[in-house]
């Protein structure tokens, strides 16, 4: 069984910095890539990030190109999601999703339960 396990969220003042992880078993992790959406209250599920297999290709949605970093390391099974100087709206609940490397949701198989990230004034 596949799973996938968000972890790190919290609350967290505009201008610091947090970091998610999500853990996944009962996949072969280094053949996927990973991706990070988010959902906001009242609003679509949104593409934020993914990495690709070996790590080195990423891709980001213009909302957090360079506040955001994807990184993932296969040995450990682990994907992370720095977020730098975040800002009120970068609240949201944040999903990991393990599939082809793409910003649609229809790229990923496997989706994380969320985890909520609130950020502060």
């Amino acid at each position: 069984q596949v799973q996938l396990v968000e972890s790190g969220g919290g609350l967290v003042q505009s201008g610091a910095s947090l970091r998610l992880s999500c853990t996944a078993s009962g996949l072969t992790f280094s053949n996927y890539a990973m991706g990070w959406f988010r959902q906001a209250d009242g609003k679509k599920r949104e593409f934020v990030g993914v990495v690709g297999v070996s790590g080195e290709g990423k891709m980001y949605a213009g909302s957090g190109e360079g506040r955001f970093t994807i990184s993932r390391d296969n040995a450990k099974n682990m994907v992370y999601l720095q977020m730098n100087a975040p800002k009120p709206e970068d609240t949201a609940v944040y999903y990991c999703a393990a599939g082809q490397f793409g910003r649609e949701e229809y790229s990923y198989d496997y989706w994380g339960q969320g985890i909520q990230v609130t950020v502060s004034s």
